[in-house]
């Protein structure tokens, strides 16, 4: 049986100051990035994302798709770092992180100077053909799809964790949809893991196997409502390996955590870093 869950930073210091940490990352952590999350303090979705079986069922859809993430990846591809990823990276370098499981799919991690990161969703910075299974830059297939919509400009202060915004349906009809350089099909998709789609299995079990390694399950910025970072929670409490959850808000694993604290992500890892990296 669970212990009641310690609290306060002071008893932070205490569980990570022995390293071994393994951190789980998810959308809060970008959050100070400007990146927003999907989920409001009630843990409800703010937005819906399209579904797997939604793009792959339709040229109609992935059109759809690509207006919207051609608009949005502006914004997205132009967020930074934060406080939190660069606390992240420092705790690596002082030996206090080890491995970082990320669901996000931003790249943050990896631009703040950490290393050893698993994108256990994948990344929008790679785009995979369903059809032939050719890889490319987003960055490349950004600047096809401008040639191939010059004048295409559609103004939206809006941003979402995965790079989408919303449109109207005129704005989506008059996109050019991009085609494999290779087998010129219309099944282009960002190399991410769609809601509805499954994270491949090897990569599901090299994650287990980073958590059974860990002395620390560390979970930052992620509500955990999902299965896909939830289990990790799951096997790290099943193995008797403490876990810290730092974030805004209830998650789904606070059964679970043996420490826990509702803060800020980049203000509580800086002072974090700053009494263990010293």
């Amino acid at each position: 049986m669970r212990t009641t869950t310690a609290t306060g930073l002071d008893a932070f210091v205490e569980l990570l100051a022995g390293g071994g940490v393994l951190v789980l990352s998810g959308a809060g952590l970008s959050t100070e990035s400007g990146i927003p999350d999907y989920r409001g303090p009630d843990g409800r979705r703010r937005v819906q994302p399209m579904q797997y079986s939604e793009f792959v069922g339709s040229s109609a859809a992935r059109q759809r798709y690509w207006a919207r993430s051609y608009v949005g990846w502006q914004r997205f591809s132009s967020a930074g770092p934060n406080a939190g990823h660069r606390a992240v990276a420092a705790l690596q370098r002082a030996g206090v992180v080890g491995p970082v499981i990320t669901q996000n799919v931003d790249g943050l991690h990896q631009a703040g100077g950490a290393v050893d990161v698993t994108e256990l969703h994948g990344a929008l910075e790679r785009v995979v053909c369903l059809t032939c299974g050719d890889v490319t830059s987003r960055w490349h297939l950004d600047e096809r799809m401008r040639q191939a919509n010059p004048g295409y400009e559609v103004t939206s202060d809006e941003i979402r964790p995965d790079g989408d915004i919303a449109l109207n349906d005129l704005d989506v009809e008059a996109f050019v949809v991009p085609l494999c350089l290779v087998c010129g099909r219309d099944t282009l998709k960002p190399d991410v893991v769609f809601f509805g789609e499954s994270v491949p299995k090897p990569l599901v079990e090299n994650c287990f196997g980073l958590t059974e390694r860990a002395r620390v399950v560390l979970v930052l910025g992620s509500s955990l409502a999902v299965m896909s970072g939830y289990r990790f929670v799951r096997r790290a409490a099943a193995r008797g390996i403490p876990v810290g959850i730092i974030t805004h808000g209830p998650t789904r694993g606070d059964g679970e955590a043996t420490h826990r604290i509702d803060a800020p992500l980049g203000a509580t890892l800086t002072e974090l870093t700053r009494r263990l990296a010293a």
